[in-house]
């Protein structure tokens, strides 16, 4: 059979109906029937699949839906657990909102998108209008919202009151899905009205959620599970499930099963040790996770690309290098080698907190899906995390994002040049057009006299730019010293570099000090660490350095 792969589809019945190739998640539906809290709270990266969950929760249980769901399940993991599972088909009146378009740059605009959201619900339920069902105060109070002419206190009872005429019409209580509802507080974070948004969607939360006599049971998503403090207030009946936990960790997601499934099915299975490379890697609970939306696009094309990081801006990289420390340089160059930092992670996210608190920025890493924990241990009101980049994927939107901050003028293909110089001992080019960035990007105040300034500042670049096929090693010990920064391919084959830099007290003295550093790398045999690695093609630098000038001397390939 030739399936269609379901890029941006997220409605079920059109996954089923139309023949979309489907993962089938269902036994989160048997999950949620033999036990669930009144108000679940499930936290994923974004494009993980969490609109397309609720909406087959949406199809399973709505009431309304019943005829056109009568056949979706057939066959699947719901449908084989057993008739009691599937006789509370299409029993429950379902109020399902998205909050995923509510990204105005104000909160008159978000205030807006937000009313529309709540009449389009209500308009589906005019039905309710209908004989005596609502008296005549509750009447005027629907069509106000209807209409558009209800006060922003009437919005925020709105769904407290609609689960009540939806209770009073079917005798049932009705089921409450919310989808991606922290996306207008994090764009209120991002255009500075967050005080404000968080203070009306507080009231709107607890009204619906707390205490409300007819509400059956509430499914909300999100990416970022929000400080209850700072949102669901005084909401003790509310589980949250995240990426650390191991209860749904399956739900949203592909397993490495259904992975290897999926490519059997499309016959594609060559693409597998590439897919595990580049989209695997998610720890969700004990289970390890394929990123769905870029595998599914990548089935689609037949081709490895950057799927998922070029689906929206990626700000909070760019928040973690907004002044960045020494510290916080050292985690990032760690990260990009493919080694782990650690962090302590308190999933009660403030947004307040994240540029202060350097954990806290971490935290959002981690659940927005650029981070993956390792390791983890529990400490009080928190725990203790392992933390690294998962996939090749993510690996490239940090380089993506860190290269613009290198390449004002977006000229980044200057830099990967400058680098296959270097690669191949063609000194003098290099040492040039490493010249142009350093006039570029580097201040005065940074380079007087600092040594150190310039370890570090080649140590991040080569490292940005390397760290896929070679090892990038700083101040190790080899042969009879500790060279400053040895650059050793992965593939055995190819050529390394070893090189070693001195400042110059003058411009005279450049000449002097690069010889004098490549002198150094001969006399304390530093290529001592390729040899012992099997590297027996290794390019010599000598590099000088006085203010914002460089001198590169090339010694002769051993």
């Amino acid at each position: 059979m030739k399936w269609q792969m379901p890029i941006g589809v997220d409605n079920f019945f059109d996954i089923r109906s139309k023949h979309y190739y489907f993962v089938d998640k269902t036994d989160f539906i048997r999950q949620l029937i033999d036990g669930h809290s009144a108000v679940t709270l499930i936290t994923r990266p974004r494009r993980f699949g969490k609109t397309l969950t609720l909406s087959m929760l949406e199809y399973f249980f709505s009431i309304e839906k019943e005829v056109q769901s009568r056949h979706l399940f057939d066959g699947l993991a719901i449908d084989r657990a057993g008739a009691d599972y599937m006789a509370q088909r299409g029993q429950y009146p379902v109020i399902f909102m998205s909050f995923k378009g509510m990204q105005q740059d104000t909160w008159p605009g978000m205030f807006q998108s937000f009313r529309l959201w709540i009449q389009r619900e209500f308009n589906k339920y005019e039905f309710l209008l209908q004989g005596n069902l609502l008296n005549e105060v509750e009447k005027n109070a629907f069509h106000r919202i209807v209409w558009q002419q209800a006060t922003p206190e009437e919005y925020q009872l709105s769904l407290l009151n609609l689960s009540e005429y939806l209770f009073r019409y079917y005798r049932v209580k009705p089921i409450i899905l919310i989808d991606e509802y922290d996306t207008p507080l994090q764009t209120a974070y991002s255009h500075g009205f967050y005080d404000q948004a968080i203070a009306y969607f507080r009231t709107f939360f607890n009204n619906t959620l707390k205490g409300n006599e007819f509400l059956n049971f509430a499914i909300l998503t999100g990416v970022l599970r929000i400080a209850k403090e700072s949102i669901f207030s005084g909401l003790n009946n509310l589980d949250v499930y995240s990426v650390m936990d191991e209860e749904y960790s399956s739900v949203m997601g592909f397993t490495t099963a259904e992975v290897e499934k999926m490519a059997g099915d499309l016959q594609a299975d060559a693409l597998l040790p590439r897919l595990k490379a580049w989209y695997d890697g998610y720890r969700f609970g004990h289970h390890e996770i394929y990123n769905p939306w870029s595998v599914i696009s990548c089935f689609a094309k037949r081709r490895i690309g950057d799927y998922w990081v070029n689906t929206s801006a990626n700000e909070i990289i760019a928040t973690l290098l907004q002044g960045p420390s020494k510290r916080q340089e050292e985690r990032l160059l760690a990260l990009l080698q493919g080694k782990t930092v650690s962090a302590v992670i308190r999933e009660g996210l403030i947004y307040q907190d994240i540029r202060m608190d350097k954990d806290a920025l971490y935290t959002l890493l981690l659940t927005t899906g650029y981070l993956t924990a390792v390791w983890r241990q529990d400490i009080p009101n928190g725990m203790l995390c392992q933390l690294k980049i998962p996939n090749e994927e993510v690996r490239h939107v940090f380089q993506s994002e860190i290269l613009d901050r290198f390449c004002a003028d977006g000229d980044v293909s200057r830099l990967y040049i400058m680098m296959g110089h270097l690669l191949h001992g063609q000194a003098d080019i290099f040492s040039e057009e490493l010249q142009q960035f350093i006039l570029q990007l580097v201040s005065v105040y940074d380079v007087a006299n600092k040594e150190s300034f310039y370890h570090g500042f080649m140590l991040g670049m080569t490292a940005l730019f390397l760290g896929k096929d070679y090892t990038v090693e700083s101040n190790r010990e080899s042969g009879y010293g500790r060279f400053d920064l040895a650059i050793i391919p992965r593939d055995v084959a190819k050529a390394g570099v070893i090189m070693e830099f001195k400042v110059a007290a003058s411009e005279a003295d450049m000449a002097a000090k690069a010889k004098e550093a490549l002198q150094q790398i001969e006399e304390r045999e530093y290529v001592t660490e390729f040899r012992r690695r099997g590297i027996h093609q290794v390019w010599k630098y000598g590099i000088a350095f006085c203010g914002k000038k460089i001198l590169a001397f090339q010694g002769p390939m051993c």
